[in-house]
């Protein structure tokens, strides 16, 4: 276990080419994203400096780009530290997005063709095997996919680029639930994609809006546990 508390093997490789803050900003939000680095969890920059095998200089630029968004909080005195969501901010953030998923999968319903729905069965298909290996990570980026293809298949880029924005919050919410809601996530997609292949656009909202509304309720109900 390294110093700063990341899992081995955790740490992603910088790619090339790019402006190296801008590699190392995207790996550590990706970290953060991740809870490799947990809400709250100190940031040293010589440490992460070491571990991504760059200069403190592009840390420290990542780190004052991440706190200007709000991933993490630069305290006078103290450093750097990994934001701590308040239950306020995860409702507002996941009561944005069930609104925004939920015309998304309207949308899907009216516009997807054959092509779109056999990738929502095939993410559905490895979102179930990851469930059944627990494996958390993958089941998380299955997750992901599944929304992000349910958005390309609502055909509306300003919807989508607005999803995008929140996108990486939802994982980071999501995470922490992802075990509590294992199989029951995906019999609500399996639903969802029966509903899309219908064409019903009304029952598409409906299970798309409690689909949601679920990880929402089970967000807050993992702080009371």
């Amino acid at each position: 276990m390294l110093s700063t508390g990341l899992p081995q093997g955790a740490v992603p490789k910088l790619e090339r080419p790019g402006p190296l803050r801008d590699r190392v900003y995207e790996a550590l939000l990706e970290l953060i994203t991740t809870r490799a680095l947990q809400p709250g969890q100190h940031l040293v920059e010589s440490e992460l400096a070491g571990h991504l095998g760059v200069s403190r200089q592009p840390v420290r630029e990542a780190l004052q780009r991440l706190n200007t968004e709000g991933w993490v909080d630069l305290r006078p005195a103290q450093g750097a530290f990994v934001h701590e969501p308040t239950e306020a901010e995860a409702d507002q953030l996941l009561t944005v997005r069930t609104l925004l998923e939920a015309e998304a999968a309207r949308l899907a319903a009216a516009n997807a063709d054959k092509a779109g729905i056999a990738v929502l069965n095939e993410i559905l298909a490895e979102g179930l095997k990851a469930v059944a290996a627990d494996d958390v990570d993958a089941a998380v980026a299955l997750n992901a996919r599944f929304h992000a293809k349910v958005m390309e298949l609502a055909g509306n880029a300003v919807l989508s680029e607005l999803a995008a924005q929140v996108d990486r919050r939802v994982r980071w919410y999501y995470t922490p639930v992802a075990r509590q809601r294992g199989n029951q996530s995906w019999i609500e997609h399996r639903d969802l994609i029966a509903a899309i292949v219908d064409r019903d656009e009304q029952r598409a909202t409906e299970l798309m809006r409690e689909h949601t509304e679920h990880t929402r309720t089970s967000y807050h109900a993992r702080a009371k546990s």
